[in-house]
């Protein structure tokens, strides 16, 4: 199987599917999926790019809408995670994971889906430590804090991908694992980047948690983009232990390196984008402990077991099949012929691809929440194995919540 992996989008689906048709032009090959790195600029209409972190000069609705509307189609299968310049407001609809237009689906604010036999996970997000220990507060209209923390990579979600137990062949990451220069050649890295040179001398270039998701779940192929470089690096797990081929990539622009095509060896098909077993019994053992406010929230890295929930999976997925729910638009996609107007407030829309999933796996539909004090802890479980209770859960000390100026 040829798999294209690309680094920040910024919003340019033409120019990276034009590159990789091309591409199989030039090379004759059949590429046969897309994965990215985050920075996808999932932007419908003028409401979702008031939603996108970016200065407002720099504000521009580059080409996706015309994959939702149905005026283009995506020429390959196209998995995709969040970065720190985000439509949040979409994604948040769309936080377990769905199509975000047809043949293009989003990984969720964490997730593992299968592509034929290859197993694809990914994180959303950058961190900042300062929002990590915090539920999901952040809800549409965004303030000029809120806008950046609902991208801030939560314990929650990190917990979810620390009980992953089958092998993954592929992770990605917005932000890069901590301590990943110390793989690869950092001294060429901050010739060219001047300004990684403190950071990687003091390793704090990187995400902790990404750091630690790398070390437990080892798998063959971790992705990453965010610093806007090429940065190749070989992870050897202990001696005698696997290896992890890392690799960064730039943004989509003329003579950078924003895209890689690796070979991985696959099964016959079909290779469609499926749910995956493990992945959706652990869904189904943590949504009752969603946490959903700014209520410090982090919870015992002990392993919770999930086999009565892998089981319903299993059974649930036998007799309706693997396939995700489809494509449903949920908002009026951008027109270029008509002449632009003042952007309505932006409130969360529950999206039909979610409530189907969550009924699917006996959940209850939690995201528009806002009860200040959270839901309760049990009352969103319905599920057949044995639900999560209060004693696994940890509350530190409050925190301060200074706002931030990501990059």
């Amino acid at each position: 199987m040829k798999i294209a992996v690309e680094g920040c989008m910024h919003g340019e689906l033409d120019k990276v599917y034009d590159t990789l048709r091309e591409l199989e032009k030039a090379e004759g090959v059949k590429i046969d999926l897309l994965l990215c790195c985050g920075d996808f600029q999932a932007v419908r209409n003028e409401n979702d790019l008031q939603c996108l972190n970016v200065k407002p000069r720099f504000r521009e609705m580059k080409s996706f809408w015309k994959y939702y509307s149905g005026q283009a189609v995506a020429p390959y299968p196209t998995i995709f995670i969040g970065g720190n310049h985000e439509a949040s407001n979409y994604l948040w609809e769309l936080y377990y994971g769905g199509w975000a237009a047809p043949n293009i689906y989003f990984l969720g604010f964490a997730g593992v889906v299968k592509f034929g036999n290859i197993r694809v996970g990914g994180l959303s997000g950058i961190y900042k430590q300062q929002h990590y220990h915090l539920g999901h507060y952040e809800r549409p209209p965004y303030n000029e804090n809120t806008i950046r923390s609902v991208y801030h990579v939560r314990h929650y979600d990190v917990l979810k991908l620390m009980h992953v137990k089958e092998p993954l062949d592929i992770f990605m990451s917005h932000d890069w694992p901590l301590g990943i220069t110390e793989y690869g050649n950092w001294q060429k890295l901050i010739r060219e980047k001047r300004f990684f040179e403190e950071e990687v001398n003091k390793r704090t270039l990187g995400s902790e948690p990404a750091a630690r998701l790398l070390n437990k779940l080892k798998p063959p192929y971790w992705f990453s983009a965010h610093l806007h470089c090429k940065f190749p690096a070989v992870i050897q797990h202990g001696e005698g232990g696997p290896t992890t081929k890392f690799l960064a990539l730039d943004k989509c622009l003329p003579r950078r390196g924003f895209l890689q095509v690796i070979d991985i060896p696959s099964g016959p098909g079909p290779h469609e984008i499926q749910y995956d077993e493990e992945w959706l019994a652990i869904t189904r053992k943590f949504n009752n402990v969603f946490p959903l406010t700014r209520m410090p929230f982090t919870m015992l890295d002990e392993q919770v077991d999930t086999q009565d929930d892998l089981q319903w999976v299993r059974n649930k997925l036998n007799a309706r099949g693997a396939k995700p729910i489809d494509f449903v638009q949920t908002a009026a996609s951008y027109d270029p012929s008509c002449q632009a107007s003042n952007p309505s407030i932006t409130v969360h829309c529950r999206n039909p691809q979610t409530e189907s999933f969550l009924q699917l796996l006996n959940l209850l539909y939690l995201l528009d929440s806002s009860n200040s004090y959270g839901v309760s802890r049990n009352e969103s479980s319905s599920q057949t194995g044995q639900a999560l209770d209060s004693d696994d859960i940890e509350l530190p000390d409050d925190e301060d919540d200074p706002a931030d100026d990501d990059d």
